[in-house]
């Protein structure tokens, strides 16, 4: 029985490396399994929305407001930043084609602040005491308002075409998902998480002078976080008062450009 355990550990470790043999002068760019880091600017922008319905509290029936919307519908709050992470994926050269799956994490510092001079007083309105529109919020000097996109991860399909043996132009998409803090003064903080349709393009070429099977790779990504209803940050209350008065909700995308190096290392077809 040990040495029918030693054959099958001999033929696995054989077949390894009669899969390096046959890789000896490199994979493709892409090709098999691969691992990846990078590093790039990221930027984006963020479109909040506010529609107030008009309301009165309070025993005398003072307004708290007037019924209106409050939109950014040109441009938006601009993110800037950098971003780090890696990839991890598999693909398969099919000639002059490429298919493939890929999976990336990464985390950066993109973000927006507001700042002011001077401490701000965020009012509720003029009603009485006992209504919801009396409570007033104290924004300190300094950033009144910022939001930091912390990490973004997905999975996305790869279509490729191969230019030369050793160059790859591929396309992808998939969804990516990002955790942002946002907080409103120092007081306020709150995460929210914001996800969406993504799509991007690389090209990769392989750097033979290093390694044959490893891969420059510089890509483009865009992706649109849809829109996504916000309903307070931290016990600040700002979507849905007790009034049931206003809702608020954000619309956002980012745009991502990244170098990094990828390494191949191994063909399933391998092991048949």
């Amino acid at each position: 029985m040990k040495k029918v355990k030693l054959i099958i550990v001999a033929v696995a470790i054989l077949s390894l490396v009669s899969s390096s043999s046959v890789y000896a002068d490199g994979f493709a760019p892409g090709e098999g399994l691969y691992l990846g880091a990078f590093v790039g600017g990221d930027t984006g922008f963020v479109q909040p929305k506010v529609t107030t319905t008009a309301a009165t509290v309070g025993t005398g029936g003072v307004a708290d407001h007037e019924a209106g919307t409050f939109e950014a519908t040109e441009g938006g709050l601009g993110l800037k930043g950098y971003q780090a992470g890696g990839w991890i994926g598999y693909g398969y050269k099919m000639g002059d084609l490429y298919a493939g799956l890929e999976g990336e994490l990464s985390g950066g510092d993109a973000e927006f602040k507001l700042t002011s001079t001077v401490d701000i007083t965020v009012a509720g309105g003029n009603g009485t005491a006992d209504s919801q529109a009396s409570r007033s919020y104290d924004i300190a000097a300094g950033t009144v308002v910022s939001a930091k996109k912390e990490w973004t991860g997905g999975m996305f399909g790869r279509l490729g075409y191969y230019i030369n043996p050793q160059t790859l132009f591929a396309i992808r998409g998939g969804v990516l998902v990002s955790k942002f803090d946002v907080k409103y003064g120092t007081a306020y903080q709150e995460n929210f998480y914001g996800g969406g349709p993504s799509i991007g393009a690389s090209l990769e070429s392989t750097i033979a002078a290093i390694d044959p099977n490893l891969s420059l790779r510089m890509d483009v990504v865009f992706t649109d976080y849809l829109t996504a209803p916000v309903s307070g940050i931290g016990t600040l209350l700002n979507a849905e008062d007790a009034n049931g008065s206003s809702n608020s909700e954000v619309t956002g995308s980012s745009m991502s450009a990244r170098a990094g190096l990828t390494y191949s290392f191994f063909d399933v077809n391998s092991l048949f």
